[in-house]
C-alpha cells in the first residue's frame, strides 16, 4: 500500500573541489529554511560533526541532511507547495572520493560549487565527470564572488569548456547557474541581483532538480549507499527507496554479493534537519536510515519477502580503485613509542578503536572481517597486529608486535596479515 505524504521530495547532492564552500552554502540552507531557532546559537559547518573534520576544516564523511522549503509561487494552503529537499553534503577532497562515489546514487540532481577566483580544480573535474555519467542536471554555483580577485565570468567560460571536455550532453550543457557568496547566506540570478538570500537557489533546484522517481506501489528495494553505527540501535543502513514502502518491524531480505539473508526493520529513520527522526513508514524516493539488520553491507539490497525476492538486486555500487596504494610496516626506529604525548599504551585501546571504526563507514570487505575476527575478543587482540587510521598512538614495542605512531589511509599488520582491501574507502 502506497505511503501518502504531504510534501514532494528532491534529492540533491552538493558537490566540488574541497575549500569551494560546500558546508559553509548548506549552513546557510539550513537557517533560511526555518530548520533552526532564530534565537539558536550554531557554530559554523554544523555538518562536520567529526572532530577531524572540524580539526582539519574539510569534510570527509558524506552526510546527509533535510531542509523545507515553500515554494513562491504556492497559494499558501496547508503543505501546498512545500518540499522536502534532502541534501548530501560530499567531501572535496581527492582521498575521500569513494564517498562521492557512494552516495550521488541516492542523488537525483546535483550542485557543482567552483570559487570564483580559483575556477575549476581537479577534483571538481572528478565529480562533475560522476555526475554527467550518472545523467544529472546540475545547477553551477559560482561561489565566492565577494572576493577581491573574483572573476565570475571567466570562470564561468572555465566551466562551460570543462563540461564539453567532459564529453556532457546537449542537455547538461544548458546548465542553470547560480552566483553566490555562501557565508552571508545570498544566492543571485546574476551579478547585479538585489537578492540577500538562497531564495533563488531554493527556486532553481524546485525548478531543474526533478522529482524524486519511484513507484510506491511496487516491490520494495533500496540500494544501501552508506553505512553508520548507532550505540543504542547497532549497525545502520542507509540509503534511497528505489521502489516500494518499507516501514517498521517489516520483514526484508537483504541480497548481498552472491548470497542473500532475510531479516526485518527494526528502527526506520528518516533525515529532518540534523537529526534522524524515527518514522513508522516511508515511500519511495526518500532516504532512510534502517537498524535491525547487522550483516549489510554498501551496495547490498534490501527488498520485501514477497515470492521471487532473491532476484530482485539492483545493480550494486562500483567504486574506482585508489590512485595512491601504500603499505605501512613496523616502525624499527630507536624512538618507536617514546613520544611525550602518548596517551593509549595498550593494544587493548587499539583493539577497540579498531573495532569501532570496523562498524562506521567502513563497507565490510574482506579486510574488516579481517579485523572483526582478529580484534573482537580479548582473547584475539594478542593476534591483533593492526594500527589504525585517522589517528595518531603511540605504542611501545611488546614482545609479539612492534607498534607505532602514525596517521595514514592504509592498515597494516606485523604478526598477521590482513587481506587486501582496496575497495575500502
Amino acid at each position: 500500500m502506497a505511503v501518502s505524504r504531504p510534501y514532494a521530495i528532491r534529492n540533491v547532492a552538493i558537490v566540488a573541489h574541497v575549500d569551494h564552500g560546500k558546508t559553509t552554502l548548506v549552513d546557510h540552507m539550513l537557517r533560511q529554511a526555518g530548520t533552526f531557532r532564530a534565537n539558536e546559537v550554531l557554530q559554523d559547518r554544523v555538518m562536520d560533526s567529526n572532530d577531524l573534520e572540524r580539526e582539519r576544516g574539510i569534510t570527509i564523511l558524506a552526510k546527509n541532511t533535510s531542509v523545507r522549503w515553500r515554494s513562491a509561487q504556492s497559494t499558501g494552503g496547508p503543505g501546498d507547495g512545500i518540499t522536502k529537499i534532502n541534501v548530501i553534503d560530499t567531501p572535496g577532497h581527492a582521498d575521500f572520493g569513494g564517498e562521492v562515489e557512494r552516495t550521488l546514487l541516492m542523488a537525483d540532481g546535483a550542485l557543482l560549487l567552483v570559487d570564483a577566483a580559483e575556477g575549476p580544480l581537479p577534483q571538481t573535474r572528478f565529480v562533475l565527470r560522476k555526475c554527467l555519467s550518472l545523467g544529472f542536471p546540475v545547477i553551477v554555483v559560482i561561489n565566492k564572488i565577494d572576493r577581491s580577485d573574483a572573476r565570475p565570468e571567466e570562470v564561468h567560460e572555465e566551466i562551460f569548456d570543462l563540461f564539453c571536455d567532459l564529453e556532457a550532453a546537449d542537455a547538461q550543457l544548458d546548465f542553470p547557474l547560480v552566483y553566490a557568496v555562501g557565508r552571508e547566506g545570498i544566492a543571485k540570478l546574476t551579478l547585479d541581483d538585489p537578492s540577500t538570500t538562497l531564495a533563488p537557489l531554493f527556486e532553481m533546484i524546485l525548478a531543474k532538480i526533478p522529482p524524486a522517481p519511484g513507484d510506491p506501489d511496487g516491490p520494495l528495494q533500496i540500494l544501501v549507499s552508506n553505512i553508520d553505527h548507532d550505540d543504542y540501535v547497532g549497525r545502520l543502513a542507509i540509503g534511497r527507496i528505489v521502489s516500494g514502502s518499507v516501514s517498521s518491524n517489516h520483514a526484508v531480505g537483504v541480497i548481498k554479493d552472491g548470497r542473500t539473508l532475510k531479516s526485518s526493520v527494526k528502527v526506520l529513520s528518516t533525515f529532518e534537519g540534523l537529526k534522524r527522526t524515527t518514522a513508522t513508514e516511508a515511500a519511495a524516493g526518500e532516504i532512510v536510515a534502517i537498524a535491525g539488520i547487522e550483516d549489510v553491507d554498501v551496495g547490498d539490497t534490501i527488498v520485501d519477502q514477497n515470492i521471487g525476492w532473491e532476484q530482485r538486486a539492483l545493480p550494486r555500487i562500483l567504486v574506482e580503485q585508489p590512485t595512491i596504494k601504500m603499505r605501512v610496516s613496523v616502525n624499527t626506529s630507536p624512538f618507536a613509542g617514546r613520544s611525550k604525548q602518548t596517551k593509549y599504551l595498550t593494544s587493548r585501546h587499539v583493539r577497540e578503536r579498531l573495532y569501532r571504526a570496523s562498524k562506521r563507514r567502513t563497507p565490510r570487505t574482506r579486510f574488516s572481517s579481517w579485523v572483526e575476527a582478529n580484534c573482537s575478543s580479548p582473547s584475539s587482540s594478542k593476534r591483533c597486529g593492526a594500527r589504525a587510521t585517522s589517528f595518531s598512538w603511540a605504542i611501545p614495542r611488546s614482545s609479539r608486535a612492534q607498534w607505532t605512531t602514525f596517521s595514514a589511509s592504509r592498515w597494516s599488520s606485523s604478526s598477521s596479515t590482513p587481506p587486501s582491501s582496496s575497495s575500502a574507502s
